[in-house]
């Protein structure tokens, strides 16, 4: 797989996930010498072919090749909250098929200190170069986890301890009437239809953030995000 943008690439790099590395003629000096501190081998190549090689503009002069992105098992996100000594905070996405909003989730997820990001295979954007981008290299560092029935999993995490808290905008309940003080598992759904019937059932709270009348909703990934910041709070991060 082609990945581009800088912050993939140079994250790809220092995982040791790069076959080979195109850079634009013309791209800044600083960026030639970081991929020469990084050990990386480039070669220097017309802007033009990185925009047919990739069919996108917006590579900002790099793309690497690298082995298809690995998806994790579940337990692999339990490990990373054991390592650091924190209760579960896994993030379940319910029907995310845009794959800006997939990466910039995977993304607030990393920064926010959640241990995963759980999807379904049938219901998800895949971990394309697109999602990669938009996730600034954040795919790489954080447990990206597919299963066959998000429903089921949501069973399988209740069953290990997990309380369900589901984004929903007729959720009863603020995200400051909420206890984040305990092992948890956020569920958010897309933005047309929100969760599927099954999944909201799954949850044991459902939660809005208040927001203006006139605005009618937010964007998924902001929701995550301010849910993510919330939790954080909650637990006494930040």
């Amino acid at each position: 797989m082609w990945i581009y943008g800088r912050n993939p690439v140079l994250e790809a790099l220092k995982e040791g996930r790069v076959r080979r590395v195109l850079v634009a003629r013309g791209v800044e000096a600083w960026l030639l010498r970081e991929l020469e501190r990084l050990g990386a081998e480039y070669t220097l190549v017309p802007r033009i072919e990185l925009d047919t090689l990739l069919r996108t503009t917006h590579h900002q002069g790099l793309a690497a090749e690298i082995e298809e992105p690995r998806y994790a098992p579940l337990e692999e996100a339990f490990s990373l909250a054991e390592a650091r000594k924190e209760l579960p905070l896994l993030v379940f996405l319910d029907g995310i098929t845009d794959p800006r909003n997939y990466g910039a989730m995977i993304r607030s997820a990393l920064a926010l200190g959640a241990h995963g990001v759980v999807s379904e295979e049938r219901r998800s954007a895949p971990l394309s170069p697109l999602a990669l981008k938009a996730s600034a290299g954040a795919a790489l560092k954080l447990p990206v986890v597919k299963v066959k029935n998000l429903p089921r999993a949501l069973e399988e995490v209740k069953k290990r301890g997990l309380w369900v808290y589901g984004l929903d905008v007729r959720g009863g309940k603020t995200p400051k009437e909420l206890d984040f003080q305990r092992p948890l598992a956020l569920v958010v759904g897309s933005e047309g239809e929100g969760m599927r019937r099954l999944v909201r059932e799954s949850c044991d709270e459902l939660f809005r953030i208040p927001i203006r009348e006139e605005a009618e909703s937010l964007n998924a990934s902001v929701a995550l995000g301010i849910a993510l910041y919330m939790a954080a709070l909650g637990r006494g991060v930040g």
